[in-house]
């Protein structure tokens, strides 16, 4: 038995954990924290985890926070955004709607290997003093009440033994340790199946189409560098590029619209792709035998009754909830959970009461889930659709980055007076999209779904480029206050007229909905270049 106690030990050395590691680590340095990892290095590139895209809160989070900047620049792939192509049953992508920016919005995000970022965190974490060690397989544990220790009972090489922690971290993905042990999971209604391969070439999308009004859209050509969504009734297909010179390649789809059964298998996704994307089809059909992996994960999306413990434990990554692959906010809420333990822990430290910050934390937490979740829930029969999705994609994006993003890169997550300030304007703008997520099923079923032949460039929205200009601007309480006021001022004028520009051709569609329409007379024209 390891005698020592421990002040940390966290189940599990990959992405979540190794990151709650060293942000503990770079908080307070004379921390003793132990990661017990079941893999041995080094991970294989490419064909390793799946989870390779990163939005804005991630990569700040990992270059930022962690002081990885340097790694993601030199080792990984600066992403060209978020695009869409409605290409459902189409074999020419110069032919359909094209929904992204013609270029690069300054605040970074990456595509990551994940086995070339978490080998090089492994060793990042010896560097820094965390003790990691690898090949351990925890085969228990008791939760220890009050001041308590906890004991990790452990196997490896050396043998079994058990560690004595003061915290326990459950960072062990999927197999959910803490969450199956204390019957935390929960059915959170969004049922949806993945799954997905990696190829070993890149899938160089610029050069599938040779139409020179499309092929100068953006600047440089690179679309290869986006998170590429291939969209269709009830399914998005992912396209994304590892720093390896692999493609990452997935299907994520409605449970009810389109069946696990239909694709899990690489034959049958193959075929899939052929009736849904055969633009796509063709490029992989011509790399079959660079065929790397096959995977799937059936209903992938849970929620988790319980994050934070004043009984000195938590829960990071997917051994919590898990939302959604679409709009990659994985890393996102890997970055909000450990910024709340690593906070929690501090509290601890200083020999304070835990409970009522770990109660507002994980409430916290809880409602940056369950809004995020609204625009996934209900919502995958949208994706068919170029006339309500691309305003429902610009509608999401301006409440991440106008709230939940003001919030964590002005690092507020856990300043609870501020909170409290704001809670008008934070319930105000959930509300807003509560109701905005409705009514874009609404719309959705009267649309026409045209598909023209078009590009609509977020680049042209000055106010949406100039949103993700800021998200590094250093703010004080009371400019910040004012910008949280202005964003949600204008999600309603974005609302009211989303809900004007519809209701121009559905007159219907303003039923129940004037009220977010009538904003002080005002009306704006948000959307005029890109709709």
């Amino acid at each position: 038995m390891d005698h020592k106690m421990h002040d940390a030990v966290i189940l599990g050395g990959g992405l979540a954990g190794l990151s709650l590691a060293m942000q503990l680590k770079r908080a307070y340095p004379d921390m003793d924290i132990v990661v017990l990892e079941r893999h041995t290095r080094p991970l294989p590139e490419a064909a390793f985890k799946v989870g390779e895209s990163t939005v804005e809160i991630a990569a700040h989070y990992f270059a930022d926070t962690l002081g990885l900047l340097d790694h993601l620049e030199t080792e990984q792939i600066r992403k060209f955004g978020f695009r869409f192509f409605f290409s459902d049953g189409k074999d020419d992508l110069a032919d359909v709607t094209e929904l992204g920016v013609s270029a690069v919005l300054p605040t970074p995000s990456y595509q990551i290997d994940r086995g070339i970022l978490e080998n090089f965190m492994g060793e990042e974490a010896a560097r820094r003093g965390i003790d990691f060690r690898e090949g351990v397989t925890v085969r228990g544990f008791d939760i220890g009440s009050g001041d308590a220790p906890h004991t990790i009972r452990v196997k490896s090489e050396a043998g079994e033994s058990e560690l004595q922690a003061r915290w326990l971290l459950d960072a062990s993905g999927r197999a959910g340790l803490m969450r199956r042990k204390l019957d935390l999971t929960r059915d959170n209604g969004h049922h949806a199946n993945a799954v997905w391969f990696r190829i070993d070439d890149r899938l160089a999308i610029d050069d599938w189409c040779g139409d020179a009004e499309w092929k100068d859209r953006c600047h440089p050509p690179e679309r290869w560098r986006s998170t590429n969504h291939m969209v269709g009734p009830g399914y998005w297909v992912w396209l994304i590029p590892l720093a390896s010179g692999a493609h990452s390649v997935g299907i994520v789809a409605d449970a009810k619209i389109q069946p696990l059964e239909s694709m899990n298998t690489f034959d049958k996704a193959l075929a899939w792709l052929w009736e849904h994307q055969p633009v796509l089809a063709k490029q992989v059909e011509a790399r079959k035998e660079k065929l790397l992996d096959f995977a799937f994960f059936r209903n992938y999306s849970y929620g988790c009754s319980r994050m934070f413990s004043p009984d000195r434990w938590a829960l990071t990554g997917e051994a919590g909830a898990f939302l959604d692959p679409f709009y990659s906010p994985g890393s996102d809420f890997i970055a909000i959970t450990n910024t709340y333990i690593t906070q929690l822990v501090g509290i601890d430290r200083r020999g304070e009461a835990l409970a009522s910050r770990a109660r507002l934390f994980e409430r916290l937490f809880f409602s940056f889930y369950d809004s995020t979740l609204r625009m996934y829930r209900g919502q995958y029969n949208l994706f068919g659709d170029p006339e309500v999705l691309p305003t429902k994609v610009i509608w999401d994006y301006a409440y991440y980055w106008g709230v939940l993003c003001q919030i964590v890169f002005q690092d507020r997550l856990g300043d609870a007076d501020f909170i409290t300030h704001m809670a008008p304007e934070l319930t105000g703008s959930a509300e807003l999209n509560i109701e905005m997520q409705g009514f874009f099923q609404r719309w959705h079923a009267v649309s026409h779904k045209r598909n023209h032949r078009h590009m609509m460039d977020q680049r042209d929205l000055t106010w949406f480029a100039d949103m993700n200009r800021t998200l590094h601007d250093v703010l004080d309480d009371e400019s910040l206050a004012e910008r949280l006021r202005n964003n949600v001022r204008m999600m309603r004028l974005l609302a009211a007229n989303a809900i004007e520009q519809a209701a121009a051709e559905h007159p219907l569609l303003l039923e129940g909905y004037e009220h977010l329409v009538d904003i002080e007379g005002v009306r704006t024209k948000l959307f005029d270049r890109v709709a």
